[in-house]
């Protein structure tokens, strides 16, 4: 529930950020800017079939192994944390935020968009793991049961 919630928050800001463009905003520091860039480019890759994902992360993934500066980091992540996406990996999303998202750093709209971002892909990771945790208990109570019905099968006296 919290996730769908977190999900939907992002689409409403993607969604009122959609008619914002770069050069309508006189005075804004480049910071600011290229979070909205980002924001922008985020609603694109959404919006994209797999195929364009996939190539847009060979482009993403071959600019962020030449250049690891913020802008690339953060478009990498972004590409990479879109539900639904062919490319989605939130645990290296997360991975390639995390040095950006301490609380200790610079309070700059990058580092700012990339601590939300860690946050959530953060959580979704850690669901994701419990989930899997519990779908390897429940299979294991499942053999368990098996077993117990083939000994109980076994231990009965036969009839003849």
């Amino acid at each position: 529930m919290t996730r769908n919630g977190i999900l939907l928050a992002i689409a409403l800001l993607l969604a009122g950020c959609a008619g914002l463009r770069i050069p309508d905003l006189p005075g804004s520091a480049p910071e600011e800017r290229q979070v909205i860039e980002l924001i922008s480019y985020a609603q694109r890759v959404a919006t994209m079939t797999a195929e364009q994902q996939r190539r847009e992360y060979g482009v993403s993934n071959q600019t962020f192994a030449r250049d690891k500066d913020a802008m690339s980091r953060l478009r990498l992540a972004l590409l990479l944390a879109t539900p639904g996406a062919s490319i989605q990996d939130a645990a290296r999303a997360a991975s390639l935020l995390e040095p950006m998202a301490r609380p200790n750093d610079a309070a700059s709209p990058l580092h700012a968009l990339a601590r939300l971002l860690y946050v959530q892909l953060s959580e979704r990771v850690s669901e994701r793991k419990r989930a899997d945790q519990m779908r390897e208990q429940l299979e294991a109570l499942k053999e368990l049961e098996r077993t117990m019905i083939e000994r109980g099968q076994d231990a009965r006296p036969r009839r003849k």
